[in-house]
């Protein structure tokens, strides 16, 4: 049996030590880890390599249950993926795990709070936008790409699928880049 941490934080400026210490402490032998919004499985490639890699017997431990995501419908495929493979999730805070039957119960309701609270942080977004619009004070989020680079690679032959992999972004973004450029 191996004990598998999963950390997760949002956006590049968050900060993942504090769970990965954790995870550590609770006898995790192999953690993998990664900024990126947990609103969905898509781009989490981290966690596509944890639940590859379970196998029978094996522990996936993340230290809230928002940190394995914030829709019920994609938590509750994980803990199912991670049983097809003989494996169980243990969530730290509060204490569950899927060994026991009411363990499934906890997290599919665990599961639900965190999407709801996913609901409302956007939702409070969204308003802070709109005062912020209001009182001309928005600028817009803060940007993550260098557009310069994207044009220049561009102009300089690359494609977008090698653009992308330089700057580490999907191919998606470069093209809004170039079409907006």
């Amino acid at each position: 049996m191996t004990r598998i941490g999963y950390a997760r934080v949002s956006t590049l400026d968050q900060d993942l030590e504090g769970q990965v210490t954790r995870l550590k402490v609770e006898g995790c032998s192999v953690i993998r880890s990664e900024k990126v919004s947990g609103g969905s499985r898509d781009g989490r490639a981290e966690l596509a390599t944890v639940i590859e890699f379970l196998r029978p017997g094996d522990e996936l431990m993340v230290t809230r249950l928002d940190r394995l995501g914030r829709d019920t419908r994609d938590v509750l495929n994980l803990i199912h993926e991670a049983e097809q493979r003989g494996a169980y999730i243990t969530v730290l805070d509060p204490h569950v795990s899927t060994r026991g039957e009411m363990g499934h119960v906890v997290l599919t309701v665990l599961g639900m709070v965190a999407q709801m609270e996913r609901r409302f942080i956007k939702e409070r977004q969204r308003e802070g936008i709109e005062r912020a619009k209001g009182s001309g004070a928005y600028v817009g989020g803060k940007r993550r790409l260098d557009r310069n680079r994207i044009i220049t690679l561009s102009k300089a032959g690359n494609g977008a699928a090698a653009i992308a992999t330089a700057l580490g972004c999907s191919r998606m973004q470069v093209y809004r880049v170039l079409r907006e450029s």
